[in-house]
């Protein structure tokens, strides 16, 4: 891994290259806010439109919204996203392949922003254990070109702490997240301590504030679609599969895995956000700041629940009016038409299997299962597989090459793989591998290719067929499959021009759209500026500077 983090820091050298303040533009926004909403479908604003009526609504319907947007890679997992968001470019450049992959040199999993050479904070001070920090990724974000170039202040917010440093990058004034017990945490990367104006709002407005109360429907249960209690809803932690919910006292263990999954868990991070902005006047003091928020709960309400579930339509019915009170809030504050704002998703999800034709889980012990018997006739008695994350598969030392090596064992392991009801394909390295895999009018294999990192990413890559999950949750996500590919692209506020837009998009556009506004460049993003969606004072410059 020594190996992985110099060829990280090497990287990101070449990529900032030498500083280069752009001429200075009247038109500049005075803040740059970047906003994803963890597991938001692309079809989500247009199903459940009618919940909608403050911030969703405003955006899609003031905004340049990109209805026909999606990743056009396979692993479509919570870290990839955000750092595909944050950068502008795909994980085969970015290296962030997985929320967590098989570490072949230390032979142990590693968390996709785990750093051993820094300590997580909280306002109590510094935390045991492996800190966090964004040395795993090699690219640069827009945030760190906007530090750089533009002297931007950068907060990013959210539960996750691959969320709030995808967004960031590799540095931020202040780069928060919540701990397992509802704390704010950062790292040390990002500061020797938890900001000041953090720990002064986690001591007016601790998570536990909302012990004792109870999730119940927004709207009428009629204004819903489907059942609330339908087949294959299994969220645990004590809750049942009908409203309502209640989040038990603050002390309680399952507490802050209720809060965290609940609409009280967007609120705080809006309220924190709001905060931020007052405190540090981001968007106020001349430089122009990077604001970023991953709306987190939505993901937490998707895997218990189902994207038909009434628990996620009500979810989305009030981040709607949690984007709509931050958006209010912008407007007072940074004033209206001061700031642009974009916002995605990281990835979709599928729908619960038992909800759909064809619809399975697969364990990933049951496939490791059948390598391990299909590989004894040639190999003897093994264990071959060190490590199955489910479309990552990794071998023992020296085991690839013998399998890549013998067409009979390798079709042996394939055959008793697509014997596990719900398996589509297997995909070797060496497929992925090959030169113009990237550009394949295979698009599952593309999509692999895309996704795939050498080092970090399987010797194996196994694709279920659709509507089939990895894992027991009730639902997931990380197909190649449109329902997790799918999200929501739009941009809204200074520099853009409003309107539906029917051109294809990816959210790695986000990062180098909203870099043209403000006047600096991405260095080689895979994305790229969507010009329909710029003002025609936004235009011009976005061609004179490419």
């Amino acid at each position: 891994m020594k190996r992985f983090v110099s060829i990280a820091a090497a990287a990101l050298a070449v990529a900032l290259g030498p500083a280069s303040r752009p001429a200075a533009q009247a038109a500049h926004p005075k803040l740059v806010v970047m906003i994803a909403v963890d597991q938001m479908r692309g079809d989500y604003p247009v199903r459940y439109a009618s919940l909608m009526t403050k911030g969703l609504k405003r955006l899609t319907t003031d905004g340049a919204w990109f209805r026909n947007a999606a990743y056009p890679y396979l692993n479509t997992y919570t870290c990839v996203g955000h750092h595909t968001i944050g950068t502008g470019t795909l994980p085969y450049h970015h290296g962030m392949m997985q929320n967590v992959w098989f570490d072949r040199e230390t032979e142990k999993s590693v968390a996709c922003t785990s750093d051993a050479k820094v300590t997580d904070v909280t306002a109590a001070g510094a935390v045991a254990g492996v800190g966090d920090s964004g040395v795993r990724n090699l690219r640069p974000s827009l945030a760190d070109i906007m530090r750089r170039d533009l002297h931007s202040r950068v907060v990013t917010l959210s539960m996750k702490a691959r969320a709030a440093i995808g967004l960031a990058g590799h540095g931020g004034d202040a780069v928060i997240w919540l701990d397992d017990r509802g704390q704010l945490e950062s790292s040390g990367a990002f500061g020797s301590a938890m900001p000041a104006w953090a720990t002064a709002f986690e001591k007016a407005n601790p998570s536990s504030r909302d012990g004792d109360k109870v999730w119940e429907r927004m709207l009428p249960a009629d204004r819903y679609q489907y059942a609330d209690d339908a087949a294959g809803e299994k969220p645990g932690n004590g809750w049942s599969s009908t409203f309502p919910h209640a989040l038990g006292p603050a002390g309680d263990r399952l507490y802050f895995a209720h809060w965290e999954g609940s609409p009280y868990g967007d609120e705080y991070l809006e309220q924190m956000a709001e905060y931020a902005v007052d405190e540090l006047k981001l968007g106020q003091e001349g430089t122009v700041d990077f604001l970023g928020i991953s709306f987190s709960s939505l993901d937490v309400v998707g895997h218990s629940f189902g994207p038909r579930s009434h628990e996620v339509q009500d979810l989305l019915a009030h981040l709607d009016l949690t984007l709509g009170r931050l958006l209010d809030h912008l407007d007072a504050k940074v004033g209206r038409g001061n700031y642009v704002l974009g916002l995605s998703a990281d990835h979709g999800v599928a729908d619960v299997p038992e909800q759909v034709e064809g619809g399975l889980r697969v364990l990933p012990p049951t496939v490791t299962a059948g390598i391990e018997q299909s590989l004894r006739p040639f190999f003897g008695e093994g264990p071959f597989v060190d490590s199955n994350l489910g479309s990552d598969v990794y071998f023992k030392p020296g085991v690839y090459d013998k399998v890549i090596k013998s067409p009979e064992a390798l079709a042996a392991m394939s055959k008793a793989i697509l014997a596990v009801p719900g398996m589509a394909r297997v995909i070797t390295r060496a497929e992925v591998e090959k030169p113009g895999t990237r550009e394949s009018k295979d698009a599952i294999l593309r999509a692999a290719a895309l996704s795939y990192y050498p080092g970090r990413s399987g010797d194996l890559i196994l694709i279920t067929k659709p509507n089939v999950i990895f894992g027991i949750a009730t639902s997931t996500h990380g197909s190649p499959y449109e329902y997790d590919q799918h999200v929501p692209v739009i941009f809204f506020g200074a520099g853009v021009k409003g309107g539906v837009q029917s051109a294809a998009a990816t959210p790695a556009d986000l990062a180098p759209t909203l870099a043209s506004i403000v006047g600096v460049n991405l260095p080689s993003p895979d994305g790229r500026v969507q010009t329909s969606a710029l003002s025609a004072v936004s235009a011009r410059k976005a061609t004179r500077r490419h």
